[in-house]
């Protein structure tokens, strides 16, 4: 597949919050799905085995990272002898908690990336990770990024000119549907779109194709520092196939739930038709995002302190 054109599949999942074993289930068939529609490459989503929202179920769905998950991902990796990959909290030796992207080979090898710095509420569930998200696998160079890595510059300046192909996913959430809050139509239009545009861009800024799954469906959980007040929202989906000069070659929309799109992608660099600004965020963020993301880290990192790094998984 080095430098070949082959077939990628990438899942659209609707999980359920915290239920790890209803959704091992699901993310089981639709790999069986996609392999059996001819893909030689399968990407699910982040957070595959859980969903994320702050929620009591997520203390108790992290999984080793060598349990459930990454056998999963190693048997059909085995069974279908080609590649397969997604991210799921993951307990490590250090007994701290990550979110980790693995790619899982035929041969029971795999490569794995711990998402940088976890977004707003997923805080309260793991920590950031230190590595470059550049697998160095035997297909070649690839990158790993997930969701809000998406629109970071940093994820840019590591991944430019060392990777070949870009594979990864999302579970990018929007404004809770009946708290009243200032400029709420524009925000949520402002989100959306800034989740249709993050793989297209990335993939110009990095100039290789991407493979991006994603998570659709509603959801509802609880309100950081708002005891009692109920988040109401849904997934924004947006699993996209694209090219290196971000031509969008298979996209899934939220409205369409769950399923799979595949696409034919040839791993390689093109010269980049875009370039990472000089400053944190690549698109010019609003300031109420900036907001959210200060004000729900600062709740989240106290909440891993306190709670979930003292909790027994049961």
């Amino acid at each position: 597949m080095s430098g070949v054109e082959f077939t990628a599949a990438a899942v659209q999942l609707e999980a359920r919050l915290g239920d790890v074993n209803y959704n091992l289930a699901k993310t089981n068939n639709l790999i069986d799905d996609a392999f059996r529609r001819g893909a030689d490459l399968v990407i699910v989503p982040e957070f595959f085995t859980t969903g994320i929202a702050f929620h009591p179920s997520l203390l108790n769905a992290a999984l080793p990272l060598e349990g459930r998950a990454l056998q999963l991902l190693c048997d059909k990796a085995r069974r279908y002898n080609r590649p397969v990959g997604g991210s799921f909290i993951a307990i490590k030796q250090d007994r701290e908690r990550y979110n980790t992207f693995v790619l899982a080979f035929p041969d029971g090898s795999y490569y794995s990336h711990d998402k940088d710095l976890p977004t707003m509420w997923e805080n309260c569930y793991y920590r950031g990770g230190s590595d470059p998200g550049i697998l160095e696998t035997p297909l070649g160079p690839w990158g790993v990024a997930l969701c809000w890595e998406l629109i970071r510059t940093q994820t840019a300046r590591r991944l430019r000119s060392k990777i070949d192909l870009l594979v990864g996913g999302s579970c990018w959430w929007t404004l809770p549907e009946k708290i009243p809050l200032p400029l709420k139509k524009k925000l949520i239009r402002i989100n959306r779109e800034l989740m249709e545009e993050a793989p297209a861009r990335m993939a110009r800024i990095l100039g290789v194709p991407f493979v991006h799954a994603a998570h659709a469906g509603s959801f509802e959980c609880h309100t950081p520092w708002l005891p009692g007040l109920t988040y109401r929202s849904y997934y924004l989906g947006e699993t996209q196939i694209v090219d290196g000069r971000g031509k969008i070659l298979a996209r899934r929309k939220q409205s369409e739930g769950e399923g799979i799109v595949t696409a034919k992608i040839k791993p390689g660099r093109v010269e980049p038709s875009e370039t990472a600004p000089e400053r944190f965020w690549i698109p010019d963020l609003h300031p109420m995002f900036k907001l959210f993301w200060s004000y729900q880290n600062l709740h989240g990192r106290r909440y891993y302190r306190k709670v979930t790094r003292k909790h027994t998984i049961r």
